[in-house]
């Protein structure tokens, strides 16, 4: 079993910064893709970024190029979301998954993803 465990969220101003981490337990989750995922009130779950295993494939949703990071460590079974310029439309509880299947196609589709995390509150006021 895996067990994902999101924190860093918190209130930011818009153009401000947060670092989200999301720690996992098991055995094999170094092994897991891991990915973000995003639901602000009223609105579907979204897509926001994917790691892949080893760190090196990474893939974003449009809105959050250029300005959000995935990152992992895989030595401490956390992987990271760093948030730069943030903007009010980024306010959304942000969930972490993970993905046991290597294959990365469909990488955006939540059912894709096995293993989820409680959640994290993020608010960007402007």
């Amino acid at each position: 079993q895996v067990q994902l465990v999101e924190s860093g969220g918190g209130l930011v101003q818009a153009g401000g910064s947060l670092r989200l981490s999301c720690a996992a337990s098991g055995r094999t989750v170094s092994s897991y893709a891991m990915g973000w995922f995003r639901q602000a009130p009223g609105k579907e779950r979204e897509f926001v970024s994917r790691i892949s295993s080893t760190g090196r494939t990474t893939y974003y949703a449009d809105s959050v190029k250029g300005r959000f990071t995935i990152s992992r460590d895989n030595a401490k079974k956390t992987a990271y979301l760093q948030m730069n310029s943030l903007k009010p439309e980024d306010t959304a509880v942000y969930f972490c998954a993970a993905d046991t299947i290597i294959d990365s196609t469909a990488y955006a589709n939540a059912a894709k993803y096995e293993y989820w995390g409680q959640g994290t509150q993020v608010t960007v006021s402007s």
